[in-house]
Parts: C-alpha cells; structure tokens; sequence
C-alpha cells in the first residue's frame, strides 16, 4: 500500500498558520477526519476548531483539477468522488495553543501534536505514513525533539525534516518540536533517554540528568523491562505553565522555569525541583500504566467521541501514588520529604468535601464533563481521581504489605498481562490481589475495592498508617470561616465556599468581594485573626462583613457555633515500622 504523505510547511509563522498539503489515493466517497481529543487528556477539545477552509484537488494527466469536499460533522469532510484517484487536500491549521495538547508556532518554536494538525484518512489509518516539515533558512532553531525516525535535508534556501510513521495512530502519538534546545543523554539498562529543554532557563543538566536516569531505573527495575527502545523528555521552560502528557517512547512537558534544577541545588532537591521530578515520574510511569496497561475498549482509543471508562482512578490515580514514592525509592528524597508530600495529598482529600457526594468510579466517568472543567462548586460536589485514586492505591498497598506482598506484585501481573494482549475491567485488580495473596475469602478483595470506588466510604487512610509508624494529629484547615480567597483590588475575592461552613450559612457566595470586616479594610492576615478567635471560642456572634456582590454594596453578620474543618499533620512514630514497609519493594520483586 503506498503511504499517505503530509507536507508542513511555515510561511505565514508571523500568524501562528501552518500550511499542511495531503497526498495519498482516495476510495469512492472517501471521507476525512481529525480527532476531538488527544489520548491521556480526557476532554474533547475539538481540534477541528482551528482548521480552516479545506481544498480537494484530483489528478489527471498530471494537472490539478478542483474537486468537491464539503463537512459532515464537526471533524469529517467528504469528497464526492465517485472512482478511486490520487488526491491533493490542502487546509491550513491555526497554531497558538502553548500546551503540550495542541500545535503552538512562533518564530523560535515549532510545536506540534499531529492529532490537532494532520488530517486522518477514512479506513486508511493502517497505512504506512510520511512526513515533511519544510522551513527556510532563516527560521534559526535546528533541534529536533521527536522520536520517529527522522532525515534532515538542506537546499539552497530551506531545509526539510523528513519523519515517518507505520500508521497513523502511531503518528498521533509522537508530537514534536523545533527549537533552540539543550540537550543530555543518558542510558539506563542499554535503553537511550534523552532529555531536550527549549525555552529560556539556568537548568542544571548534570544534575537533572542524574536523577532522571535513578527515576528511569527505578521503575524499569519495578516493572522487569521497558516497553520501550527510546525514550525521550520534550521539556518547554516558560515562567509559570505547568503540565505533562504521556506518549508511547516519550513525554511532552511544560514547566516553570524555576522548577528545574539550579547550578546551587543542594543535596536534597527543593520543593519546586521536587515538584519537577514528580511530574517526570508520572509521566515516565505511564509508558507502562496507560500506554501498555490499558482500560478495557482503549485499543486503539476511539477518538470521534467521548470515550468512557468508570477507571481513571487507576490509571491516573495509581501512577500518582508511585509518581513520589519513586523519587524515595530512588534515592533522590528522604522518608521525611517524602511523608511530607503524603501529608499534602491527605490534606487534600480531608479538605475536599466532594468526596461525601461523588465515587470513584463516578469522578473516572465524568473526567469528560467535570475534572477537567472545574468551577467554584467543584471541592463541593466531586473530587479528583487523581488525588483519591492515589490514596486507594497506598491503602491497597498497605494492606497488602500487612499479607507480605506489594502494590508492585499487581503493576507487574498487570504489565505480564497487557504483554498479551489483555485490557484491565472492572474485575482485574481484585482478581490479581486474590491471586497474589490467596486470601480466605475469594470475593473479599472485589468487597473492598468496591466499598471505596464506588461508594462514598472514606478511606481507612489514618489507621493503615499508624500500622507502618506514621503518626497523625488533627489541625485547624487553612480556609477561615469556610472561604476560599484571593487578594483583589479592593480587598479579598471569594474563589469558593465549603458547603454547610459558617460563611455559607450566612449566605456568601463565591465571586463576592470583601471589602471590610468589623469595620476594618480586609485582608489575608486580618481575615484569619478573626477566624482564630472565633476558633478558639468556638463561635461567631455579629461579626459584620460587609461586600461587593456584583457593584451592589451588601452587608451581613457571622453568629453561631464555629466548628473549622481539620486537616492533619503526619510524622514518623516508629522510623523502623516505616522503613520496613518503604523498603519492602526490594524483596517483593
């Protein structure tokens, strides 16, 4: 079969426009399509939006002749050919989305996702695939950070990237960028990684480098081996984006600059570094979670609709509790570091009164309509399933610590199985935990996993810890009188009120602004004095708050008992129960 060819070309990059030419040979009214969402990002995002007017042209004796093509959906187009015939398609692709979702162009990078730009070819996806990117010469930047395989060829005026890709699904899964870039190597058992960063920065690569290679090494040794030849981190620095998305040998980053590692970084990374290396290992640990381990239906992922499944939480869930738990085993953080940010994913979950409304199973199912489109009433009505998703997983792993085995024995069954072929249900994980521990009572690990995805039951978070040395202590949350707020010009703008709070009692709303409290200007530090007497008296009587609710002045008074919500601080009680447990990854292999 011949392969369908793509040529990009940037003559207009001052207006973010992409010019993309098609060739291949089209079956009788042969349709096009372009996806509405890309894998790993559960949202449609319509890509389709930002393709222009699309141009057919039939071939005949050599000459181009216009050929009718008309939309029938939102992401389809339909030619009106009645014979089989070689086919130009020309459209172009506004490109100005800084993300590592979509197509972003300017004149120092060209970034491409090529599910927003190449249009796919209706019941010809199987087929092999060739792509042209073709820039003049005083387009500056000649890195390339792309994993397909790739020739460079100059001419007179231009150059020209010349990738290829066996189908087009293959395609969609490896975006890539043009750049001025900085590049380090590094191998990790005879598999090459390479970390390539574009965007102003200071970055330490030696020492990225180095704790990179002990994040890669710790999961392909969690998992036995790689499903992967190549790997490759696509880093774009910029002051304050933040984000990652996983691919099958790579994955596409975007991150503030100042979370990447300093020329001074100490021997235990900063926070902001931490938080850097977290989403690395998130990321990496997809390569096999998501892109090998994959839901029932995901194969390939149907890209037209939305495409539900009720088990994000453990997709999504699980590679956030290994994201840090990686960076311990690795050596790169302490036990002390790492409870801390344990700490900050329980507070999380304590502060998200969501979680008495909505499942598991129902936040995985609804990521199309609520995770990914959150608003004022959201730590309300839902909760994340990354965040409770990641917390299941360390109970899960702790009570299988408490029978000698490991949340790891499962990761590995389950990456043996989709070695074979196989997709992961709703039955999966409690099959593989009655495998490993042969427990008593064959339906108990599907009992257990059910009364927390799918009920509301709060998580045994607390007690499990206790058992492994981690003490707890009840503290005051840090929302004063139930409000969440930001500084705003005329004093605090309500972002959100906790349901059933004092604040929304006395009926706050969110988007309010406050403009003064007992007569007095508010702001943060005034706000919580308040809130700390009211704590320690245990109630509210006519405090005064006056506010903007729209541009109408309002007033309205606090009264009645005050119960703040409480949050909790973890610490080590027993350092030798912790050890045994966060060690005991290297015996359970």
């Amino acid at each position: 079969m011949l392969p369908i060819r793509y040529q990009l070309s940037f003559n207009q990059i001052h207006a973010h426009l992409i010019d993309i030419e098609m060739r291949f040979t089209a079956q009788p009214e042969q349709k096009l399509w372009l996806p509405t969402w890309i894998n790993g990002s559960y949202l449609i995002r319509e890509f389709a939006r930002h393709i222009g007017t699309v141009n057919a042209y039939k071939i005949e004796q050599g000459i181009e002749q216009p050929l009718v093509i008309h939309k029938v959906t939102k992401n389809q187009w339909q030619m009106t050919s009645s014979i089989i015939q070689d086919i130009i398609i020309r459209y172009q692709v506004y490109a100005y989305d800084l993300s590592v979702r979509g197509a972003y162009i300017d004149n120092e990078r060209i970034y491409i996702n090529p599910a927003c730009v190449c249009l796919a070819v209706y019941e010809q996806e199987h087929y092999p695939i060739k792509l042209s990117i073709t820039l003049n010469n005083q387009f500056k930047p000649l890195t390339l950070a792309c994993t397909l395989p790739v020739q460079m060829q100059y001419y007179t005026h231009e150059f020209e990237y010349k990738l290829s890709a066996n189908n087009y699904h293959e395609l969609i899964d490896h975006p890539l960028e043009i750049a001025q870039a900085q590049t380090a190597i590094f191998t990790v058992k005879e598999i090459v990684h390479k970390i390539i960063i574009s965007g102003k920065h200071t970055a330490n690569l030696v020492r990225l480098t180095q704790d990179l290679q002990k994040i890669c090494q710790t999961e392909i040794e969690l998992f036995g081996d790689a499903p992967f030849s190549q790997y490759l981190f696509m880093v774009m620095a910029t002051a304050q984006h933040y984000g990652g998305l996983e691919h099958a040998n790579c994955t596409s980053l975007i991150t503030p600059r100042d979370d990447l590692p300093t020329e001074h970084e100490g021997q235990w990374p900063s926070s902001n570094y931490m938080r850097f290396l977290g989403l690395c290992s998130h990321e990496y640990f997809h390569a096999w979670l998501v892109k090998m381990i994959r839901p029932e239906g995901y194969t390939p992922p149907q890209l037209h609709n939305e495409q539900y499944t009720p088990l994000l939480w453990i997709f999504e869930g699980f590679t956030s509790y290994y994201d840090d738990l990686i960076l311990y085993r690795s050596d790169i953080i302490q036990a002390e570091h790492y409870i801390k940010l344990l700490n900050e994913n329980l507070n999380r979950y304590f502060s998200n009164l969501g979680r008495h409304k909505q499942t598991l199973t129902e936040s995985s199912f609804d990521a199309w309509i609520k995770f990914y489109r959150p608003d004022e009433n959201s730590n309300n009505a839902g909760i994340s399933y990354y965040n409770q998703g990641g917390l299941l997983a360390l109970c899960l792993d702790l009570m299988l610590h408490e029978q000698g085995c490991s949340l790891d024995n499962v990761m590995r069954l389950l990456y043996q199985q989709a070695k074979q072929g196989q997709t992961v249900n709703s039955h999966t994980l409690a099959v593989l935990c009655q495998q490993i521990t042969q427990h008593a009572q064959p339906d108990y690990w599907q009992k257990w996993l059910r009364l927390y995805t799918e009920t509301t039951q709060a998580l045994p978070l607390l007690a499990l810890l206790q058992k492994v040395g981690i003490k707890s202590e009840a503290i005051p949350n840090t929302l004063p009188f139930g409000l969440k707020v930001t500084d705003h010009a005329q004093g605090l703008l309500v972002q959100s009120v906790v349901h059933d709070s004092i604040a929304a009692k006395a009926g706050l709303w969110a988007h309010d602004v406050l403009i003064a409290i007992d007569g007095l200007h508010v702001n943060q530090t005034l706000l919580k004095r308040y809130e700390e007497r009211a704590r320690l008296k245990h109630s509210v009587k006519g405090l005064t708050l006056h506010f903007f609710r729209r541009d109408e002045l309002k007033q309205l008074q606090l009264n009645g008992d005050y119960q703040p919500f409480t949050m909790v601080q973890l610490a080590i009680a027993d350092s030798e129960k912790l050890l045994t447990w966060l060690k005991a990854y290297k015996t359970a292999q």
